[in-house]
């Protein structure tokens, strides 16, 4: 006898909003809630809805063209629990990337990175960075990885006022574009601490438990390296984040078996099953994940 349960019903619809250069389009993602019957077993059906009223019984009709964007996927095993989830990850992360936005100086330091070719965090990202340095009233912040100064505008933004960013560094001049970022964004010269070198010769001379965030965007096979000097500079109730541990996708495919994936895959095990750390791993730009340590 088929069972009635619950469906997810996902509407996508697009919004346009006009720029200078172009026009934008910013896919949404509503849910509604219908009944539905399935016969026992596994089903998986996707197919347009000619109705897009919410609440309306679906009508599927062969070739017909789908109102309103409307689709409707169903994966389910005919259990009589919800089981019916529609992903849309690419809209999400659209959406999450524009709900803040970035002002001049942002988007002058984004264009360095990408002129350079110096990969910079996402602006959901960069977001992140700046809620959690706003929710630990940071003062003193370590940053793995200066780049072009885009990570740093949006640390500096969530520290205290009289909050310093100590960030490291291989290459000079990318802690040049850096500082010219700061100093557009208004922060005087003292709010920052520029230290060229290798990240793991420089960590260690930095004092132990002074920190209140450690942001580490560094080489990929040195996170493990990262995570054990994080923890020596972090008081306790701070965060460590690490940015980029998605790997574009190669973090959740188990054929990538290279250096510094699996680097990765060890560093996300190690976070998650510490003691010392209460860890989440937020889909924000390319995988930010963050511990507080207890």
């Amino acid at each position: 006898m088929p069972r009635r349960q619950d469906v997810v019903l996902s509407h996508t619809s697009s919004v346009g909003s006009s720029a200078q250069q172009g026009h934008h389009h910013i896919h949404l993602t509503r849910q509604i809630r219908i009944k539905h019957r399935f016969p026992p077993g596994e089903h998986l059906l996707r197919g347009p809805i000619t109705t897009s009223l919410p609440g309306q019984r679906p009508v599927f009709e062969r070739g017909s063209r789908p109102a309103s964007n409307l689709w409707l996927e169903i994966s389910t095993s005919g259990a009589p629990e919800e089981a019916a989830i529609t992903e849309f990850g690419p809209a999400h992360a659209a959406l999450a990337d524009t709900y803040v936005g970035e002002d001049a100086v942002l988007t002058y330091a984004r264009a360095q990175s990408a002129r350079t070719g110096i990969r910079a965090i996402g602006p959901s990202g960069g977001a992140a960075l700046r809620l959690l340095a706003a929710a630990v009233d940071a003062k003193a912040v370590a940053e793995v990885g200066t780049g072009t100064g885009v990570s740093g505008v949006y640390l500096l933004r969530g520290m205290r006022p009289d909050g310093v960013l100590t960030t490291v560094d291989l290459e000079p001049v990318r802690q040049q574009y850096a500082r010219e970022a700061y100093h557009a964004a208004g922060f005087a010269p003292n709010r920052a601490r520029f230290i060229p070198g290798r990240a793991l010769d420089v960590l260690p001379r930095l004092a132990d438990g002074q920190y209140d965030l450690v942001f580490c965007d560094g080489d990929p096979a040195e996170s493990q390296a990262y995570l054990a000097e994080s923890l020596r500079l972090l008081r306790p109730g701070g965060v460590v984040c690490f940015e980029g541990v998605f790997q574009e996708g190669r973090l959740a495919e188990p054929d990538h078996h290279d250096p510094q994936t699996r680097a990765v895959r060890e560093l996300v095990r190690d976070v998650r099953e510490s003691d010392l750390l209460l860890p989440a791993l937020l889909p924000v730009s390319d995988g930010l994940l963050c511990a507080v340590k207890r």
